[in-house]
């Protein structure tokens, strides 16, 4: 009997012709993040993905794997032929291995016959197991409604035998549906934004905006430190760091008070357009909830949408606060987007912002601005970095 740790797919097993291309990317990320603590093997096999390694290490495997896109659970397998005694032996020793962790006094087997030339149907199969696992466990009972474990059998090329499913995070392989540039603030609701949208399969590069002096350099530390987390899903991130103070001081000197906040926004969105144009970067990516604050009425982004031609993407449109807080919760970015440090929209921030902006009012202060050479001076000097 030889250990493997198997990786059940999502929606991947529903892209037919696609399917795929859709599975030999998931490897690669596979590959990619466990590739420092070292494998065997990645095969496929009738509809799952199955990884040849070192058993001690299927716990940091598992940590990790959880982490990626595509994969709905991971499950250490014990892997035998498809010979009926070997089952019946598999299931007995993968039942005692669950007794030695944990309390357990029900069961259930669940068999998956993939293989259809297998003789042993699986509801026969699944009483035979069950029959004897009563046998040899005198403790335990069959409760096929809650039971405390499963022992799952799938007979495919191999015979697999488990009891655990690590449950994953699902979506679609990491870089299958283009590349997104996510505007990325010190916040609670642009990482998580940015995660949501790299679960779809948009691979992830990130634009953050500052005022230094006028912010700290710790509150860039902030945004570094987010990217980091965020990274963990989503790899390695290029990060493009772009300093508005310039513009800031433009339009608070040339433009009316509650137009700031705006305007600024308008500036970030033309300045990540033209990134996103250089970069061959399909969508931008915005943390805004409807009604959250000034800026995102739908006057508000409607007037930011009108700046930029490329599609912008806004995941948490329709999410409450609250429900953005449990994701950011979930993949631990919410204790640092908490962190008391200052970001640019702070920076001149108005008392009484518009709400409800009208575009040919917005256009008209616009004009009072060079606004070509504010961008092209903000993109001139802006730091490119990589997060690993």
């Amino acid at each position: 009997m030889e250990k493997v740790l198997s990786v059940s797919l999502g929606e991947i097993a529903l892209k037919g012709l696609n399917r795929k291309y859709f599975e030999d990317q998931l490897i690669k990320n596979m590959r990619r993040v466990i590739k420092d603590i070292g494998f065997e093997k990645i095969y496929k096999e009738q509809g799952k993905i199955y990884i040849e390694a070192e058993e001690h290490n299927f716990p940091k495997m598992i940590n990790r794997l959880k982490k990626v896109f595509g994969l709905v659970y991971i499950s250490p397998c014990i892997r035998i032929e498809k010979d009926e005694e070997q089952i019946k032996e598999a299931s007995i020793a993968a039942i005692r291995e669950k007794i030695d962790k944990e309390k357990i006094n029900t069961f259930k087997v669940d068999t998956n016959r993939a293989d259809k030339n297998f003789p042993i149907k699986s509801p026969e199969l699944s009483r035979q197991i069950g029959g004897l696992i009563l046998q040899n466990f005198k403790e335990l009972e069959v409760d096929v409604h809650n039971p405390d474990t499963f022992l799952y059998i799938d007979i495919k090329q191999n015979a697999y035998i488990y009891t655990e499913k690590v449950k994953g995070y699902g979506g679609l392989p990491l870089g299958t549906n283009g590349k997104g540039l996510l505007l990325l603030s010190g916040g609670i609701d642009s990482p998580v934004a940015g995660f949501l949208m790299a679960k779809r399969g948009l691979e992830i590069s990130a634009v953050h905006y500052h005022s230094y002096p006028f912010t700290s350099e710790r509150a860039e530390e902030k945004v570094k430190d987010l990217a980091r987390i965020l990274s963990r899903y989503v790899g390695r991130i290029k990060m493009y760091s772009v300093n508005l103070l310039d513009i800031q001081k433009e339009i608070n000197n040339k433009c009316k008070e509650n137009e700031m906040t705006i305007l600024s926004r308008r500036f970030m969105m033309k300045i990540a357009g033209r990134i996103a144009e250089k970069e061959g970067i399909n969508a931008l990516i915005t943390g805004e909830s409807l009604g959250q604050v000034a800026s995102q009425t739908v006057e508000g982004i409607s007037v930011t949408n009108r700046a930029v031609d490329i599609p912008v993407l806004r995941p948490l449109i329709g999410l409450d606060k609250v429900d953005i807080i449990d994701i950011a919760r979930d993949i631990e970015t919410f204790e640092t987007s908490i962190l008391p440090f200052e970001d640019c929209c702070t920076v001149f921030l108005p008392k009484h912002p518009v709400t409800k902006p009208k575009i040919e009012d917005i256009l008209k202060s616009e004009e009072a601005l060079d606004v070509e050479s504010l961008i092209n001076n903000a993109i001139e000097n802006m730091e490119l970095i990589i997060i690993e």
